[in-house]
């Protein structure tokens, strides 16, 4: 038996999709399964002891989603917990334990370093977790298994990662709980691809997803969506890094959606990049059911674009929020403030381009999360020391440790980032403010994390993506 356990308890509840096919992996290639969902418990102890009462797997899968909130000043790091029920497992059983996930194949070897599970999975694991579990049992010809991190001989081993260019991945749904999760947090995510070939500077989807854009077949996205539609689920979100890298299939998914005249059935939402975004992808996606966007925008700045790495410029954004007015979607731009080279100017060409062009929300995130293996790193160390770096932005004592959150917030914006950048807004209530750093501010940005407004809507009947339903809530 292969026993997989969501480990992800942020509030609002999102559904463990990366679990959810590996476990429908497993089971069509013949494995017995059972999925332990700590998400949905609400005494997650007794539901360990209980299982492990009951149940004697030969090997425990961790799902791991997040490493932390990647918002500054909350900075909250979930490697602890997932530390503490790494322990609580040893106590209830002797079975291997493999981690996998996006948090995890951020930091794959440093998660295997501070929890001690016995293997990891770089990458995708539909494949890997089976593959592991049959070489436990025969073989145990461990490096043979792409995206397997183990150990021999006392030393972390890392194979190369598990990214196949032909991506494939089971449709039914029937795993998890998808209903509660759509009544306790208003949406349900999909797949279309993973990876991406873009090199933003401060990105690691590259990192975890592989950098090449990966891509499902549309009828398999249908088939999917239909088998949620048939469980009473028709407010999606899609879980690409940019559902229009590449544009040609994201027009191919809509063209399927349409034949199978799902446009009408469903509402999605998804992320977009600003370019390439035109007309005729506008409507196929209205007609497909989208009706909401939230772009990765980050800057209007010529000299933020260029230092992020963005293709697109002011003008393009301007273009894909006129686009979706056309055509009746909703738009929410995500702007990155404060990164190197970010002056009190930048930030304002920023902020009243936004206000000019008009989306219905935007969300104004001052930081940068720094991930080792991206473009940031080399930026900043160019700058000298971290420690003394006044940019850095941390909440743990000794070396830096991008393992731990670390954000960058440029000097130039003075002493109070966020109180500068909302004074820039001066209370437009269609931007998501930052939060102040003083440990009495309240929390004015759009965390996710444990928001219990967010929590109370939803359960009152709200749905989808949460930056629509915060600015629902703005409205009334």
């Amino acid at each position: 038996m292969l026993t997989l356990i969501n480990t992800n308890r942020m509030m609002p509840p999102i559904g463990p999709i990366g679990l959810e096919y590996v476990a429908e992996a497993a089971q069509d290639q013949g494995l017995e399964v059972e999925v332990l969902d700590l998400c949905l418990c609400d005494d997650p102890d007794a539901a360990l002891t209980a299982h492990f009462s009951d149940h004697a797997p030969a090997l425990i899968g961790l799902s791991f989603r997040n490493v932390d909130d990647c918002f500054w000043p909350s900075a909250q790091w979930f490697v602890p917990d997932l530390t503490r029920l790494v322990q609580r497992l040893r106590s209830l059983s002797d079975t291997p334990i493999v981690a996998g996930g996006v948090g995890f194949s951020t930091f794959a070897r440093r998660v295997i370093e501070a929890t001690g599970v016995d293997f990891g999975v770089h990458g995708d694991g539909e494949q890997a977790t089976v593959a592991l579990y049959r070489q436990l049992h025969n073989g145990r010809a461990f490096e043979t298994v792409d995206g397997l991190l183990w150990r021999r001989d006392g030393q972390i081993i890392c194979n190369r990662p598990a990214w196949p260019s032909s991506l494939s991945l089971p449709t039914r749904r029937r795993a998890v709980d998808n209903a509660t999760y759509f009544a306790r947090g208003g949406q349900c995510g999909i797949e279309t691809k993973r990876g991406c070939n873009r090199r933003c500077l401060y990105c690691a989807d590259p990192l975890a997803k592989g950098a090449h854009s990966r891509l499902r077949a549309p009828r398999e996205v249908a088939d999917e969506v239909e088998s949620l539609l048939a469980q009473g689920i028709d407010v999606l979100h899609t879980c690409d890094a940019e559902f229009n890298i590449p544009r040609s299939h994201a027009l191919a998914v809509c063209e399927e959606l349409l034949r199978r005249g799902l446009g009408e059935k469903i509402q999605w939402y998804t992320y977009l990049a600003v370019t390439p975004f035109d007309a005729e992808l506008a409507r196929a996606m209205k007609r497909a059911g989208c009706v909401g966007i939230n772009f990765t925008g980050d800057s209007a700045s010529e000299t933020m674009l260029r230092t992020y790495r963005q293709p697109h410029r002011a003008a393009d954004l301007a273009d894909a929020v006129r686009l979706c007015r056309d055509n009746g979607i909703k738009v929410m731009i995500d702007l990155l403030l404060g990164g190197p080279g970010e002056t009190p100017e930048t930030a304002a060409t920023t902020i009243e381009f936004v206000k000019k062009i008009g989306p219905d929300c935007a969300g104004a995130s001052v930081g940068i999360r720094i991930y080792p293996g991206t473009g940031m790193v080399e930026m900043v160390a160019s700058e000298g020391p971290l420690e003394t770096n006044p940019a850095i932005r941390r909440k743990y004592a000794g070396p830096c440790d991008f393992f731990q959150p670390t954000f960058y917030i440029a000097p130039g914006l003075g002493p109070e980032p966020a109180r500068l950048v909302k004074d820039l807004i001066a209370g437009d209530q269609r931007f998501f403010e930052p939060t102040e750093e003083r440990p009495d501010a309240a929390t004015t940005d759009h965390n996710y994390n444990d928001n219990a407004e967010l929590v109370d809507a939803i359960a009152q009947g709200a749905r989808g993506a949460y930056w629509d339903i915060l600015h629902r809530l703005r409205a009334m």
